[in-house]
């Protein structure tokens, strides 16, 4: 079948190769003139002119995404090259908290909390008893229940220095509102799977190069398409003039498809709908607001992303930092302002030597003051001084996860498809959750 993706992310790229694969011809429609959508690359320039290429948020992947890691591999991009693997750590500038060894699960998992710096007996015996909890209970809550409410049994120091970075890390979105069954299928399938599943999987390479522009490559050298700086604002539906109404066919930009493929963010693709309904059949129109009423109800975080450059050198030939990231005491506390949770030195993962990226889940405040913030907690919390080169701010960078979340279908009408880090399934907002969804639409094909 023809089939048309309209999108360039990464559900969009996953579903585009996975339908080619299928057998079917995949032309993708992206409006920017760069691929990966809110995981892209972007030039930027330091302060003496040199270029460099940042993202438009520093992303991280872990052991478990195994879709991501296979269809990078399928595209050609050697997962050991471009990404750096190290065991889990959630260690702060002093060195305490969280740091896993390389070893098989579970026992990696308990080693590590049996380990864990900082934290005294009572803290690691009750994350111990959570987590077996946790696991004899099938990984299992109620559909109501809250990160915060799920974790209620942690002594304060877990909450503050294990529960909420990682929830963060995971959801973008604070324990107290985030949904403690996605959250238990993440501890799940990271900490309690296979071998590496938990490993910090850190992209030594910019986020557009670790997958989307090598599957357009492949994609290209199959027999598919990219249109780049093409915006598709309706959809024109002909149904069948007889037979059933899958047989329906689409016209993207006056061309006629067999199928499409919304693989845009939820506010474009509610858009694109409620345009498209206007000229569409009844039952049909009636399916696509149906769908953009549900994907308008979303609610969204921010991540904010500050780019800094250290004035001082490395200390040492390694890095600026013990560790390529590091987690961050954060505060809200306008009183001592700390939004940023995560730091990352980008010099050692391939890029110029003392540049950092701070980044600010759920972040909350205009980019002035954000930036401003980062810069004290980098000199109180790191004890560096730093200038900042570019800051970012991803306004509806992820979806709230919360409790009991009613997410779209990937079906939205006969022939018409959606796929996004957004749409219905147990995974957060995470480049996993966008390329499962784009395989996973492509194979409904």
């Amino acid at each position: 079948m023809k089939v048309a993706i309209i999108g360039g992310g990464w559900a969009g790229m996953a579903a585009a190769v996975t339908a080619t694969r299928g057998g079917h011809h995949a032309t993708v429609f992206e409006a920017s003139r760069a691929l990966g959508g809110r995981a892209r690359g972007l030039n930027g320039t330091l302060p003496n002119g040199t270029s460099v290429t940042l993202d438009n948020g520093q992303h991280i992947l872990i052991g478990a995404y195994s879709e991501t890691l296979r269809l990078m591999q399928l595209v050609g991009v050697d997962p050991d090259v471009a990404l750096a693997r190290l065991p889990l750590a959630l260690r702060f500038p002093d060195g305490s908290g969280l740091a896993l060894r390389h070893g098989p699960a579970p026992w990696d998992t308990l080693a590590g909390i049996v380990s864990a710096r900082g934290w005294r007996w009572r803290d690691k015996l009750a994350l111990l008893r959570s987590a077996i909890g946790w696991r004899l209970g099938g990984f299992q809550c109620a559909p109501g229940a809250s990160v915060a409410q799920l974790c209620a049994a942690l002594t304060p120091r877990l909450q503050g220095e294990f529960i909420e970075p990682l929830c963060v890390a995971a959801l973008n979105t604070p324990a107290e509102q985030a949904s403690g069954q996605v959250f238990l299928r993440v501890i799940q399938d990271s900490l309690f799977a296979g071998r590496g599943g938990s490993n910090l999987l850190l992209p030594r390479v910019d986020l557009a190069a670790l997958f989307p522009d090598a599957a357009a490559r492949w994609l290209q050298a199959h027999g598919g398409e990219v249109r780049m700086g093409q915006r598709v604002q309706a959809l024109r539906c002909n149904p069948a003039p007889a037979g059933p109404p899958a047989l329906a066919r689409w016209h993207v930009n006056e061309q006629a498809f067999d199928r499409v493929m919304l693989a845009t963010s939820a506010s474009d693709a509610a858009a694109v709908l409620a345009a498209s309904s206007v000229v569409a059949p009844e039952t049909i129109a009636v399916q696509l607001q149906r769908w953009a009423g549900v994907a308008r109800a979303l609610r969204f975080e921010a991540i904010t992303t500050v780019y800094a450059l250290a004035t001082t050198s490395a200390s040492s030939s390694a890095g600026l930092l013990p560790c390529p990231m590091l987690a961050l005491r954060s505060s809200p506390d306008p009183a001592r302002a700390a939004p940023a949770q995560f730091v990352f030195d980008r010099g050692q993962l391939g890029g110029p030597a003392n540049l950092l990226a701070f980044v600010v889940s759920t972040s909350n405040g205009s980019r002035g003051d954000l930036q401003a913030q980062v810069v004290a907690q980098a000199c109180s919390q790191l004890g560096l001084r730093v200038a900042p080169i570019q800051t970012i701010v991803e306004k509806r960078a992820t979806f709230a996860c919360t409790p009991g979340l009613l997410r779209p279908p990937p079906q939205i009408a006969p022939g018409l498809l959606a796929c996004g880090d957004y749409i219905d399934g147990p995974y957060p907002a995470t480049l996993e959750g966008a390329t499962r969804s784009g395989v996973a639409a492509a194979q409904l094909l």
